[in-house]
């Protein structure tokens, strides 16, 4: 049975600032979490940062955890709205039905797989050398992993992907313009109803003077229509794109918003 948690952090203890620093050591952070050792389920994490003074983490287990140690170490012990969130996934995945709309959430790291980088890294120069094999290095057919860096390039590799894990991004809804103003005789091309509300650049090390992990990420927040409940189900609770250790992948829906109409 999943469980989907939700830890509020306090950015202004030590032990938090260590942990939103460095996504490698969140992740052993939330692993810990897990009563079964060692953890050999797919865990999902995301990190929510909507106010300068917490943080929260959403966390999906195939089991029921326990975030003692998180509330102890960096959050609010014993303080009113600092106890975890512990929540039964199931009811929200039973909704999940064809031709239903959701609102949705996802942090992902959006890249590309190529042949050759254009600017490798020092570790792709090495693989890219014959004879040479740096340590965790590895030689492939699929080639090389390329962050995604514009924001169309990251919405088109969302809306690429949608309907392989069971959805499709309906169009937003527009206002059509005022008479008199619309000169050409054409309609606005409506957008697809998907913003993305937020990118970043991850820098971060998994040890001390190891080598230094980049991931670029964002987060689309928009609205989702089902055209394949299990898939849809299956990317829910698994995950959609690369890093998902480190925080990128989990999408979170959300019912939407009642519609008001004006009197």
């Amino acid at each position: 049975m999943p469980y989907l948690s939700k830890i509020p952090l306090n950015p202004r203890r030590r032990g938090a600032l260590a942990l939103l620093s460095n996504p490698h050591r969140m992740h052993a952070a939330v692993l810990a979490g897990c009563a079964v050792q060692p953890v050999t389920e797919r865990v999902l994490w995301r990190l929510e940062s909507d106010t300068a003074h917490r943080a929260d983490v959403l966390v999906l287990t195939d089991r029921r955890p326990s975030w003692h140690h998180l509330t102890e170490q960096a959050g609010w012990p014993r303080g009113d709205g600092g106890e975890p969130l512990v929540a039964d996934y199931t009811p929200l995945l039973d909704r999940v039905t064809l031709g239903g709309e959701f609102a949705f959430r996802l942090t992902a790291n959006p890249v590309q797989s190529v042949h050759r980088p254009t600017k490798p890294s020092t570790e792709q120069v090495a693989r890219l050398t014959p004879g040479i094999d740096p340590p965790g290095a590895t030689r492939g057919p699929r080639g090389f992993r390329v962050a995604h860096r514009t924001a169309d390039q990251q919405l088109g590799w969302l809306l690429a992907r949608a309907e392989r894990h069971g959805f499709t991004i309906p169009t937003a809804a527009t206002t059509p313009p005022a008479p008199g103003l619309d000169t050409d005789g054409t309609s606005p091309v409506a957008p697809p109803a998907v913003t993305l509300i937020a990118r970043d650049i991850l820098r971060f090390r998994k040890r001390t003077n190891g080598p230094r992990v980049t991931i670029s990420t964002a987060t689309f927040q928009g609205r989702l229509r089902v055209t394949d409940p299990d898939a849809l189900r299956t990317a829910l609770l698994t995950g959609i794109g690369p890093a998902k250790g480190y925080g990128q992948g989990l999408l979170t829906l959300a019912r939407l918003p009642a519609k008001t109409t004006r009197p």
